[in-house]
Formats: C-alpha cells, structure tokens, sequence
C-alpha cells in the first residue's frame, strides 16, 4: 500500500473512532479502539512500541512509547487534549 493510501486509510480510521466514541475518554481507550479498527480494514499494527534512543553513538535503551505503529512505517501519536499545545507537537517531532 502506499504512504498515501496507507495514511488516509488511518485517518478514515481514527474518524470512525471519533464518530463512536466522541470526546472526553483517556488516550488508551481511543488507541484500543484504535488499533481494533485499524485491524478490522486489514492493516497491521503495533501497539506501544518501544523506540530506542540513541545519543552520541550510543543506545541509552528506549526512550519512550510509540502509541500506534501502522505497517511499520507510520507512528501514530495519540492526543485526548482540547487543545493541541506546543509540548504535543515537539513530540511527534522528536
């Protein structure tokens, strides 16, 4: 599948999601349903999966927890926040 299919197929995902659930519930309960959804149109996913860091050349062990990992090549990052804020976009980032 390509990156853009692929992409818009997680989105049509996360919006079936959103459409059932609405707001207001802990990230952990939309990256479940999440995840279930995604399955459910064929893709496969992982779930928090351990990403390592590195620093100057040297692994320090993983560092943090992607939510979701499509296809391994997409990391989806889950916000439950009324607000997107800078911290939550230097996440993703990083």
């Amino acid at each position: 599948m390509e990156h853009a299919q692929l992409t818009g197929t997680i989105i049509q995902a996360a919006m079936v999601v959103h459409s059932e659930l609405g707001p207001g519930l802990l990230e952990s309960v939309y990256e479940g349903c999440l995840e279930l959804e995604l399955m459910a149109m064929g893709l496969t996913v992982a779930r928090q999966v351990e990403v390592p860091v590195v620093y100057k050349g040297k692994s320090l062990g993983f560092g943090f927890r992607a939510d979701l990992v499509v296809h391994e090549t997409v990391v989806i990052e889950l916000k439950a926040v009324d607000l997107i804020k800078e911290v939550h976009k230097a996440q993703v980032i990083s």
